[in-house]
């Protein structure tokens, strides 16, 4: 299975709106796009999609951004991923609408093992752990606050 740029970016765009968790003003798209890497004309349509999956709510206006609705320790990886690429599936033979129907054959449990294995890791990792890991690998003092 491979995480798509749309999985990726929107989970920095959460990483970032996690260091700014509980802030008082919300974190514009530029800054987001700047300190993630993101491009900002992509990350906004991700953003739409985080905010309509209940992820984030956006303020506009001068003063507006994006802030987290819920706490980053609580936002797990794997909801993050369904929201923005759907259902985390390594192969068409675990659909049940697949052309093999959904009957079992000999690949069936093992692509059935790799979906929770991974299943397993992204429901296990919140977004604050992702946080804490990007700040740990930031130099001393590249992280600021204006």
């Amino acid at each position: 299975m491979k995480v798509s740029t749309k999985g990726e970016y929107g989970i920095r765009a959460l990483i970032e709106l996690a260091h700014h968790h509980g802030e008082a003003r919300p974190t514009q798209s530029s800054e987001i796009a700047a300190r993630q890497k993101v491009p900002e004309s992509y990350l906004e349509q991700l953003l739409t999609t985080l905010r309509r999956a209940g992820f984030i709510r956006s303020v506009r206006g001068p003063q507006g951004g994006h802030a987290l609705i819920r706490d980053p320790r609580e936002i797990r990886v794997s909801e993050v991923i369904e929201a923005l690429e759907g259902p985390i599936m390594p192969s068409d033979c675990l659909d049940e609408s697949s052309s093999c129907g959904g009957r079992e054959c000999a690949q069936r449990q093992m692509w059935s093992d790799v979906r929770d294995a991974i299943l397993g890791v992204l429901q296990n990792t919140t977004i604050a752990e992702l946080a804490e890991r990007d700040r740990a690998a930031q130099p001393a003092g590249a992280r600021y606050n204006i």
